[in-house]
This record gives C-alpha cells, structure tokens and sequence, in this order.
C-alpha cells in the first residue's frame, strides 16, 4: 500500500521502528559518521560531524581512488576498502591520521568489504586470471594475508557473520562476470550466476548456497535484523522495463532466500541496505529515494532523496546520504535534513554514535 501523504507515511514508519525511548532521544546532537567522499580536487575518506543543521568534515585522508566500505575494528580504528577492482586497504583512526597501508597481492583485486573478529580480516576479493571469488584471510594486525577461500561464485562483495551460525560467514557473490582488461565492464550477462552462500570461518569450508530463480538479480549488499538478512539487489535484465520493476530486496531466514517485491518501480537498484527498527530500509540511488520495509518485508512506505545511497544504523535513528543532503531518521517525530558540505558521498558509511 502506497503511503498517500506525510501523516500515512510517518504512521507506517512508527510502526517499523516500535522503540518509544526514541521519541525524547535529541537527533544528531552529537553524532559522527566515518565516511568516504569525493571532492573537486580526489577522492577522501573521514569523520563527518553533525552540528547546527550541517554536516561538517572534521577529518579526511586522501586516498588513491574511491573507497567502497567502512569497518570500525574492535580495538576502535578504522578500515576502509578500495572500490572494485580495488587494490589498497588503509587502517585509520579516528582523527584523521592513515595508521597502516596494505596493497593487495599480484593478480588479486579487493571488491569492497572486509569484516574482523579482532584477530583476523576477511576480505571479499577476486582471482583476476579466473575471475573467481575468494575470501583473503588476513592478520589483523599486520594486514598480511594467511589463506584464501572460494566463495564458490563469482563477483564477492558484502560479507558479513552468520548470526544463525556463530563461526560461519555468509558472502554474497553478485554473479557478475567481468575481465580483468575492462574493469567494472560487465560481459556475458547471460552467464550471471549470483548466490548467498554459508562459509565456515576456521576452515572455509562450504556450509549453504542459495540462489534466487530470477538469475539477472545480482545479490550485493547485506544487513541482518535479528534473525533475517536483508539483502539489497542490483538488476541485470536486458529489457529495460524488466530492470525498471525489478525487486530491490530479498530476505533470508537461514533456510531460504527468496525476493521481495513492491507497489511502485524503484529501477531495480538497491544501493545499501539497514536495519530500521524491526524492518529494512533500502536506498534505490537511481529512483531517488529509500524504500522501507516491515519486519515480515512489507512494504512500508518510499522517503524521496536526490541519490540516496549510504545508510548508517545508529541506536536512536538511521542516516541517510544523497546528494545534497542527509537525512537523519527517527520513528515518531518527521525526519531531520542535515545540508552536505561541498562533497560527493560515496556508496557507504557507518555512525560512531
């Protein structure tokens, strides 16, 4: 059901977040978001505060190109990751200052996530001659890697733990075939082969694999609620208006993956994916705005905001970032508009709240 006006909408939207402590909570009054950017002058990634109705940048690194993920480590420092087909990973802190540089191995590529338990890194990565999807198991400390895994796909990007399966992995293989001579050019589309897949931590052993039926629904971004993951999807259908009404969601419940779909197109492009509450929201960058979803994945309502992509759960709200302005989200009062300073956000960040 569309939501028909503002009262409709922030009704469905008190109803995702259920948590009444929220409402006294003061929005953004001291919030820091870790994030990566682009300026005029490159590529940086940083500390945006939130303070007088503004994000302002109170730290930034300039990096070699655009970063992709985010992690804040146990110990409090920072990661960020290349975009695909990357090669650095930089460890940071958080007041702005590069602790340690890792460029990838020969004939391997980062492709945009990396997870810790403290002790080690899991990198989702590619084989550049293969093309196939591997987990770089790296000293967390050193950031030299120990092991590579297959992920039994290709095209890895988010990974995240298994909060069903304590030990294990889950990885989504977007499926997407590229070369190594191209770069991000996609090929043979027809051969797309997207999965989920359940990956022993210890031992990178082959736990589960699902793939959903529609095979051009690329999987990519991840985000568990209790016992559901959410995964946003990225379509892949040669006939546009396929593209156009593609799902943007699926969930899995540990057993089985299947698509979400909803009452309006959103161009069949989920650019990051949160918890909201006991449900989902998922930015759609390109049909401008953040669709969200009930705990069972209903539909809930659509927030409209010019390319809309980086969300970042924080405990009393989530953020959203377009392009120029962010949105900081809470259930029973409207939303808080934040201007962006004179930067380009990229696809994620996280909140140090």
């Amino acid at each position: 059901m569309r939501m028909r006006n503002r009262r409709d909408f922030l009704i469905g939207l008190a109803a995702i977040f259920a948590a009444p402590a929220w409402a006294s909570a003061h929005v953004g009054g001291s919030t820091r978001l870790a994030a990566a950017w682009r300026t005029a002058g490159g590529y940086q990634v940083g500390i945006l505060q939130a303070a007088g109705g503004r994000l302002a940048v109170s730290a930034a690194i300039d990096v070699p190109t655009r970063a992709h993920a985010l992690l804040r480590e146990p110990g409090g420092t920072l990661l960020a990751i290349a975009r695909r087909p990357g090669d650095w990973l930089l460890r940071w802190d958080e007041d702005g200052r590069p602790l340690a540089w890792r460029w990838i191995e020969p004939q391997r590529a980062f492709t945009g996530h990396v997870i810790s338990d403290g002790n080690t890194l899991y990198v989702a990565e590619t084989d550049l001659d293969s093309g196939a999807g591997l987990i770089g198991v790296r000293d967390a400390k050193t950031l030299e890697k120990r092991a590579e895994w297959p992920t039994h796909g290709i095209d890895p990007h988010q990974l995240v733990w298994d909060a069903g399966h304590p030990g294990a992995l889950i990885v989504a293989n977007g499926g997407v075939p590229t070369r190594p001579e191209s770069g991000r050019v996609k090929v043979d589309l027809d051969r797309m082969d997207s999965s989920l897949v359940r990956i022993d931590a210890t031992s990178g052993e082959l736990l589960g694999q699902w793939r959903l039926d529609d095979r051009r629904l690329s999987l990519r971004h991840l985000a568990w609620n209790g016992r559901l993951l959410g995964i946003a999807l990225q379509a892949e259908h040669a006939v546009a208006s396929d593209k156009t009404a593609a799902p943007v969601l699926a969930v899995f419940d540990g057993d089985s993956l299947r698509p979400i779909t909803s009452p309006q197109p959103l161009a069949g492009y989920g650019g990051d994916i949160a918890p909201v509450g006991s449900g989902f929201a998922v930015s759609c960058p390109r049909a401008q705005g953040v669709a969200l979803f009930a705990a069972d994945a209903s539909w809930q309502g659509w927030m409209p905001l010019t390319e809309a992509c980086a969300l970042a759960a924080a405990p009393d709200q989530i953020w959203v970032g377009g392009r120029l302005q962010a949105l900081a989200l809470k259930a029973t009062t409207p939303w808080n508009r934040w201007a962006v300073p004179g930067i380009r956000l990229d696809n994620h960040w996280i909140s140090l709240a």
